[in-house]
């Protein structure tokens, strides 16, 4: 089901198992107040719905923004989540090291200056993130 959609950001959500699923946006200077702002429209959701899981789609995205502004997103966001019910974080990586060495550190960051209350895990593939998604807790 289709809960949120613009030029920015796709939000669909399986409620048989309790999945929302999002593409990362662009992250370019240009764009970086919408694209702020879509991913607060993102945590909203998962709060107003009660989402225990979110899939994330990194294969695509293009990220140009330096890499400070790039961890404070990060750090934000996750810091955002953990006033939710969210459980399970999958992401799928892309196929370029250095954006997917920058998307680890920041990840570690995260782990090193806030208590998440949620499992955060890259993989390779949609099937192996939608497996561990699946699997109970």
């Amino acid at each position: 089901m289709l809960l949120y959609h613009n030029s920015i950001l796709k939000l669909e959500y399986d409620p048989s198992t309790d999945i929302l699923e999002m593409t990362w946006p662009d992250l370019t200077i240009g764009h970086l107040s919408e694209v702020k702002q879509a991913l607060q429209t993102m945590v909203e959701t998962v709060r107003d719905y009660d989402i225990k899981k979110l899939l994330v789609d990194g294969t695509k995205a293009s990220i140009t923004i330096p890499d400070q502004d790039h961890t404070e997103l990060d750090l934000k966001l996750a810091k955002d989540f953990t006033s939710t019910r969210l459980q399970k974080i999958a992401r799928i990586e892309s196929t370029d090291f250095k954006r997917e060495f920058k998307a680890e550190k920041n990840r570690h960051t995260i782990h090193q200056n806030l208590n998440i209350p949620f499992l955060m895990q890259n993989f390779p593939d949609r099937t192996s993130a939608l497996n561990w998604l699946n699997e109970a807790f």
